[in-house]
């Protein structure tokens, strides 16, 4: 089965949904650092979720270049063709 980048998004912000301490609006140019202020223990625990969810295994050198939650969306993607 093929997953459609709009359902991982979805689902992607189901998963984000629990760490928002600040209850702002979650879309696809939400920035976890500047909008959602997550710290590196949060990341890693929405890493670990998403792993899960996906089985998939995220690359520690790639989270520096995951900024937007779309830009996480399409690693995901990747990662589950590339498995």
């Amino acid at each position: 089965m093929t997953l459609s980048r709009d359902a991982v998004l979805a689902r992607l912000i189901e998963l984000i949904q629990p760490f928002n301490a600040k209850a702002i609006p979650l879309a696809e140019d939400t920035r976890f650092a500047d909008d959602l202020e997550f710290d590196s223990l949060t990341v890693m625990d929405l890493v670990a979720n998403m792993e899960d969810e996906w089985d998939i295994n995220v690359p520690l050198n790639l989270l520096p270049d995951l900024e937007t939650v779309g830009q996480v969306a399409d690693a995901i993607l990747k990662l589950k063709a590339d498995a």
